[in-house]
């Protein structure tokens, strides 16, 4: 019985694995990408920490320990209301983020991972609060 739960588990892995697919530079490459309200957001962290962005889409709360710097992704679930992104950033560490858009103005934000040789886990929500003020949205890394 244990060999035929093992064989069904790595099967089940192996099809989660082929269906994934990287996330290349191309804009709004996610489905859920356009799932929100353009404009501006407010994430709150679960530490009680805040930061306010500017949004055209999701794909930046997805690197939010990585802002900066170039990373590629895989994307492991891409759906309508939810995306689950792993991402490598050379010399800076790698995440994995875990997206549920409740409604187009509100986005349940979750990330574990290593930045800067430090590992980092949190959970956090963000709220569109407005227009952008004087910046543009901002666009994927």
């Amino acid at each position: 019985m244990w060999r035929f739960l093992s064989i069904t588990a790595a099967t089940a892995l192996a099809a989660a694995v082929a269906s994934a697919t990287p996330l290349t530079g191309k804009p709004s490459a996610l489905m859920s990408s356009k799932a929100i309200t353009p404009g501006s957001w407010n994430v709150v962290f679960d530490d009680g920490s805040s930061h306010r962005i500017c949004l055209a889409n999701i794909e930046p709360l997805i690197q939010l320990a990585h802002a900066g710097p170039s990373c590629s992704r895989f994307v492991i679930q891409d759906e309508r209301d939810r995306a689950t992104v792993h991402y490598t950033c050379p010399g800076n560490g790698w995440g994995r983020t875990s997206i549920v858009i409740e409604t187009p103005r509100l986005v349940r934000i979750s990330s574990q991972g290593i930045a800067a040789r430090t590992p980092f886990a949190f959970d956090a929500e963000a709220r569109r609060v407005g227009e952008c003020q004087g910046s543009r949205p901002r666009q994927p890394n």
